[in-house]
């Protein structure tokens, strides 16, 4: 490995941090929340026209910059320290890498240019929360997290052609038609205004039920809350929600008979949404414990000049040994942090090369690698913040200073992706760290005697613990 960067990757992000330090503040965030898209849509055309953000993990075949997660980490890593509110780690990390991985010759050369160029938005759509469970990140992704063909979750449905009555037996997938998605999903990443919007849902029943992913090609919601279906998509109603962190908007997704196409060609392979969920995750995991790193970087920062310039007992703060110190810890964490998300990141885009010169879909990241540096960089970040609260004292808490945006980043990534334990349970599970009681000689299992055999729950939850 080397650990160096090259030119072209200093150059991004020097070129992103001047940018956003211009058109990024404080101030300019909090104005820009408060729209009706939740972002700077003006400032994201510009970060996709310029410098092609959304696009710069995509193969050149498909409009992209060609980079790989590497890239896209670093971008996220400066986007981060400016807490930048924007649709990107929901198009560039969560929807264009399954679209690229999953999604038919036609759907890549119709979706992934105009991602790329910023002149379309997407999002990853998930029933019940469970993005990181689907993801990967905390658990087995091969269950029946979509619906699992009970009540709940998303379920979708291939309806007949016209004047097709009786579709056929053969787990939820007759001949001809177009699916019809029923369900509701919530938390979904800037899900009140993309465009298009990749669903997890569940088919074919309980006995023959099946995880796949589906597009629907939605009309811009302009971020307000609905009170009838979606302008030219029949059934679909998006709602913004309320966010303890305003700058990652999220939406509940009401999805009733809305029409969809299938994400790739023939019927689908579960085996194969699942794959490419599991790869994304890894990717998705590196560029948020990035962007976490640089929120983390940034928040020190500040907190480390208020030191040096406020003053009690006729001298600066930040002269006093207690508090040196417990800035040197939260150095040695963001560091340790930052050391993981890199690594992450080069761990994701050791895969096959895909056409353009881009990191292929299905890298060969080491298992557990994208779950752990997540899990490092929001401890890091959740600490670092809170100190710079405390620090800054009096004005540490008020809603005209900043901390509270790198606090709130803070709280609301680990609810939506964490909590922290998990991920580091599911790490440990995937290196191997924890081998099953049942392949122990004679067959015991776990110490008591109970014979579990391979997978079973007692051992999810002894991971947890």
């Amino acid at each position: 490995m080397d650990a160096a960067f090259t030119e072209e990757q200093h150059e991004i992000r020097r070129t992103l941090r001047e940018l956003l330090i211009k058109r990024c503040g404080p101030d300019e965030v909090k104005a820009a929340v408060r729209t009706p898209a939740g972002y700077d849509t003006q400032l994201w055309q510009q970060l996709a026209g310029r410098l092609g953000l959304p696009g710069l993990a995509l193969p050149t075949a498909y409009g992209g910059v060609g980079c790989g997660p590497t890239e896209l980490a670093l971008a996220c890593e400066e986007t981060g320290r400016a807490v930048l509110p924007s649709p990107l780690m929901a198009t560039a990390a969560l929807a264009a890498p399954l679209i690229l991985a999953l999604g038919s010759e036609r759907q890549r050369t119709a979706l992934l240019p105009a991602l790329a160029a910023g002149e379309l938005t997407a999002t990853l759509a998930v029933p019940g929360g469970r993005l990181a469970t689907a993801l990967a990140l905390t658990g087995p992704n091969d269950g029946g997290w979509a619906g699992g063909g009970r009540a709940g979750g998303i379920q979708a449905r291939r309806a007949p052609q016209e004047g097709e009555a009786v579709p056929s037996k053969n787990g939820g997938r007759p001949a001809g038609g177009g699916w019809r998605l029923y369900g509701e999903a919530g938390q979904v990443l800037n899900g009140h205004t993309a465009e298009v919007l990749v669903v997890a849902a569940h088919t074919g029943g309980f006995a023959k039920g099946r995880t796949l992913l589906f597009l629907v090609r939605a009309a811009a919601g302009g971020g307000e809350a609905r009170s009838g279906a979606e302008p030219g998509v029949p059934g679909l109603l998006r709602t913004r929600q309320t966010a303890l962190d305003e700058t990652r908007p999220q939406a509940r997704l009401e999805l009733r008979d809305v029409p969809a196409e299938l994400l790739g060609e023939g019927d689908g392979d579960e085996a194969a949404v699942a794959g490419a969920l599991a790869a994304t995750g890894v990717t998705a995991a590196a560029a948020l414990a990035a962007e976490a790193v640089g929120a983390a970087d940034a928040v020190l920062a500040r907190t480390v000049a208020h030191v040096q310039q406020r003053e009690q007992f006729g001298r600066p703060i930040g002269s006093f040994q207690a508090v040196q110190h417990r800035l040197a810890d939260l150095y040695v964490r963001l560091q340790a942090a930052r050391s993981a998300a890199y690594y992450a990141a080069w761990s994701a885009g050791r895969g096959p090369s895909a056409p353009g010169g881009a990191a292929g879909p299905y890298g060969a990241a080491e298992p557990g690698v994208g779950a752990l540096a997540l899990a490092q960089a929001l401890e890091s970040l959740r600490a670092v913040a809170a100190e710079a609260v405390q620090l800054h004292g009096g004005i540490g808490f008020t809603w005209e200073h900043e901390a509270h945006l790198y606090f709130k980043r803070a709280a609301c990534d680990e609810l939506l992706l964490g909590p922290v334990h998990r991920l580091r349970a599911r790490a440990a599970e995937e290196a191997g760290l924890f081998p099953d009681g049942a392949e122990e000689p004679g067959g015991a299992g776990k110490p008591g005697g109970s014979g579990e055999p391979a997978g079973a729950p007692g051992r999810a939850a002894a991971v947890e613990v």
